[in-house]
């Protein structure tokens, strides 16, 4: 399932310089994160994500960790 993400335009221009050639932006980021430990990923991602609607996203969140549960 494919997912749209948001990201800034220097952003953007950072991650086309280090993408290669014939390489799709999943390929990029499936390399840059391969070999990293998911928590330690998720603490360098910390704050560069902005949300739009935080609520919803609190309430899918619990409601999937409630489905997990069953």
């Amino acid at each position: 399932m494919a997912k749209t993400i948001t990201i800034r335009d220097d952003v953007y221009k950072k991650l086309l310089k280090v993408k290669r050639e014939g390489e799709s932006f999943s390929e990029l980021f499936e390399r840059l994160i391969g070999n990293l430990n998911p928590v330690e990923t998720l603490k360098k991602l910390r704050g560069c994500v902005e949300f739009t609607d935080k609520d919803t996203l609190l309430k899918e969140i619990y409601t999937r960790r409630s489905e997990r549960r069953l």
